[in-house]
């Protein structure tokens, strides 16, 4: 009994893995260079608050100093 129901949903499973429409080489490509490229601004903006909030404590202390 338990097997049949693992074979069932087995067989369930991969009815369902037919049905997905798969991603063509191009669109895998075009959608890792838009990851890369939102990485890299994204990164870019984190760098440049991390550094203007450094250099304004930075100078925030010495002003006091």
């Amino acid at each position: 009994m338990k097997k049949n129901r693992i074979v069932k949903y087995l067989a369930g499973a991969w009815q369902e893995i037919k049905k997905v429409k798969w991603p063509t080489k191009a669109m895998v490509f075009n959608h890792t260079a838009v990851v890369i490229v939102a990485s890299g601004i994204a990164i870019l903006v984190t760098a440049g608050i991390d550094y203007g909030l450094t250099y304004l404590i930075e100078y925030i202390v010495n002003a006091k100093g």
